[in-house]
């Protein structure tokens, strides 16, 4: 609930520091005391479009502060922590507004964004007067004030989890039929591509293996050359071994007639025959080891050129080829089983679109009991506000084809303000006076079902007197049984059931250059009299000081 608002220098207010307790608190003064300036004040710090007018003159800016002490699972502290605000304690709401227009917001003394401030105000606290239309207007919130009054919220959850899995269920299929058509048309495609990779067979790291190899083979050919050109020196035609052992035999043959002269030629000779002959064996013993097969790197080039080509056509990396086939497969597998599959999905959303409407028409039906519940409990609000002859009517439509996440149901708030004339959307058909009370009315039945912390209702007793300004202030008495209700009120019978009173009052400044408004809080006594006053206007008589009393006095 609201405890504390502090407000600087907005329009006619310089200082105003005021306390709120439970139950019912009204605020009384005469007209243009500054009771309106009081409400857009606080509207302001509940996140209300900034206006520059609304700073004092002569001051560079307003500021509205209000405080509140929520429990700690009220939506307002969920919706602040959202936005990475830390709370402790109470729930600090700061509104600055700027001369130019420029507002800045604050919670907590963290700087949010007007939107996020209304984000956060949204549930915490209801503006209502003979013109407001914010809880009225929307059948979407006539709906979930039905759903709040019947203690349905459990079953609408349901019914927004079944149709979440509904839209799922849905999706899936949905996107399996596009798959399926799309597999369809590229049917040959993927057959000949699946072929070809097939065929291909690509191993696991195949390609790095044969870069390797390749590069191994390369090197061997380059060794196994040097080799072939040393052995063809040495043993080929052009080598000098005939040459060199046919000089020898002759030299040997020579040898006998000059035996000191050719002796050493023909030994050097013969060893290097012998060298000759040892070369070429270890060459061709060189080139047997070496092992060199041109149709082996013939081969592994022709296998990793056409890894490499497959890898170009098809766009994706050698190694992901055997992975593509699979997926090549999997969607010839899936274009084969497809119907199959497809028909398994679309018999799993028909089910789940069974369990939506097996799920929203049983909500439907809690609803439409709830209707004639909430009918009957608020057309017996409607006597004592001089409304005997009108009807409070829910209009209720179901379609099951117009499934949504809050169910099947249209709801909307219908009146009837006389006999013989036709109900229509309450927004139309009720006056402004009419619409307050049947507003009034409502929030009674609604008070401990969903409404906020803090209700702020502003003169919504205008125009009635007696009999119904009393009971008008019986029923706000009644709501502030189980929430804090802050009510403008002219009505001294309105007055008289409340537990607080403040009263609003304008006082010249100075030399009378210039008026300010305060906010007294009352006693016992001062309420006497402010609501004598009320009573008799500017000459309060002890009959009216009387009445007064008995009005306290016979509070509920």
């Amino acid at each position: 609930m609201l405890v504390q608002l502090a407000i600087r220098d907005i329009v006619l207010i310089e200082k105003l520091d005021l306390e709120f307790d439970r139950g019912l608190t009204v605020l009384t003064g005469e007209t243009g005391a500054g009771k309106s300036i009081l409400l857009d004040a606080f509207s302001l710090a509940l996140g209300a479009r900034g206006d520059g007018t609304l700073v004092r003159q002569g001051a560079p800016q307003g500021q509205v502060t209000a405080v509140f002490e929520l429990p700690v699972s009220h939506p307002a502290l969920a919706a602040a922590q959202a936005q990475d605000i830390a709370i402790d304690g109470a729930l600090i709401l700061r509104r600055v507004q700027m001369e130019d227009g420029r507002t800045r917001a604050f919670v907590n003394d963290q700087p949010v964004s007007a939107q996020a401030l209304r984000a956060i105000t949204r549930e915490l606290v209801e503006i209502h007067g003979q013109h407001d239309d914010r809880a009225l207007v929307n059948s979407d919130a006539h709906r979930a004030l039905l759903d709040a009054f019947g203690g349905l919220g459990g079953a609408r959850e349901a019914v927004r989890a079944a149709y979440k899995a509904l839209r799922g269920a849905e999706a899936e299929a949905a996107a399996e039929a596009a798959r399926i058509e799309q597999a369809r048309r590229d049917a040959d495609y993927l057959a000949h591509a699946h072929a070809e990779l097939a065929k291909l067979a690509v191993a696991p790291g195949e390609e790095e293996a044969l870069a390797e190899r390749r590069q191994a083979l390369m090197q061997a050919e380059k060794v196994s050359g040097e080799l072939r050109d040393a052995a063809e020196a040495v043993g080929g035609e052009s080598a000098p071994l005939s040459a060199m052992a046919s000089a020898l035999r002759r030299l040997g043959r020579r040898q006998v007639q000059a035996p000191e002269l050719l002796a050493p030629v023909v030994s050097a000779l013969d060893a290097a025959l012998s060298a000759f002959d040892a070369a070429r064996q270890s060459l061709s013993e060189a080139l047997r080891l070496a092992g060199h097969d041109p149709g082996e790197l013939e081969r592994v080039e022709e296998r990793l050129f056409a890894l490499r080509a497959a890898s170009r056509k098809f766009g994706v990396a050698v190694d992901a080829l055997p992975a593509l086939k699979e997926t090549l497969g999997g969607d010839l597998a899936r274009l084969e089983a497809g119907e199959a599959r497809l028909a398994q999905l679309r018999a799993a959303a028909s089910a789940a679109a069974a369990a939506y409407q097996q799920t929203a028409k049983a909500l439907s039906a809690s609803r439409q009991r709830a209707a004639a519940h909430l009918e009957q409990a608020v057309n017996a609000e409607l006597p004592p506000l001089k409304l005997e002859a009108a009807q409070f009517i829910v209009k209720f439509q179901s379609d099951p084809a117009a499934a949504s996440a809050e169910g099947i149901d249209q709801v909307e708030f219908w009146v009837k303000t006389n006999p013989g004339t036709r109900p229509g959307p309450l927004m139309k058909v009720a006056s402004g006076g009419e619409l307050a009370r049947f507003m009034l009315a409502l929030k009674v039945v609604l008070a401990d079902r969903g409404s906020a912390p803090t209700l702020v209702f502003d003169e919504i007793d205008t125009g009635a007197g007696g009999a119904v300004a009393d009971a008008i202030g019986q029923r706000l008495a009644r709501l502030a049984g189980g929430v804090q209700v802050l009510a403008v009120t002219h009505a001294p019978q309105v007055a008289a059931q409340a537990g607080g009173h403040l009263r609003i009052i304008k006082d010249a400044i100075g030399e009378g250059e210039r008026v300010a408004t305060r906010v007294l809080p009352l006693t016992k006594a001062a309420r006497r009299e402010e609501i004598a006053r009320m009573l008799a206007g500017a000459t309060i008589t002890a009959e009216a000081r009387a009445a007064a009393g008995r009005l306290m006095n016979g509070r509920t």
